[in-house]
């Protein structure tokens, strides 16, 4: 069952590129949280973009449009321990972002503009699952990295 699952969301990306794999060790961070943290929010510095186009993921079981540019591996993993409160997922940058993540149901969720300033993205899980999410934060239209921060919040307004 789990060889189906890991098979089930590589995504062969264009252009010979490799595709994101939640198999690999993240970029940048691995957190451990659960509901109620009280250091809200968590901000992650991470580079944003890569040489994965996120669109690949389209054609995939998906919410919300999946564009920008975004590495293999995932930029930070945030493994969950679920409650009451939403979960909020967003990226601020003085770039355009984008924010790509794979959740515990392995289902692809992406957002561009959702967010701050009109160019950052926002995913809000209500209610949240527990269990694995891994996050991609990728640059709009060009494969150039560009600084940004990874926000992980259960009570910032959007």
């Amino acid at each position: 069952m789990k060889s189906l699952i890991a098979a089930s969301v590589l995504i062969a990306a264009a252009g010979g590129a490799s595709a994101q794999d939640v198999r690999q060790d993240p970029t940048y961070r691995t957190l451990d949280l659960r509901s109620g943290f009280t250091n809200d929010p968590v901000a992650i510095a991470v580079q944003s973009g890569g040489g994965v186009d996120a669109a690949a993921l389209n054609h995939e079981q998906h919410v919300g449009t999946c564009s920008g540019n975004v590495g293999s591996p995932p930029d930070v993993r945030l493994n969950y321990t679920a409650g009451q409160l939403p979960l909020i997922i967003s990226v601020d940058s003085q770039s355009d972002t984008t924010l790509v993540v794979n959740g515990p149901d392995g289902q692809w969720y992406c957002d561009d503009d959702s967010g701050n300033a009109g160019m950052n993205p926002s995913i809000t899980f209500t209610p949240p699952r527990t269990g694995q999410y891994d996050i991609w934060v990728g640059t709009y239209g060009s494969a150039s990295l560009q600084p940004a921060q990874v926000s992980l919040s259960e009570v910032m307004s959007q």
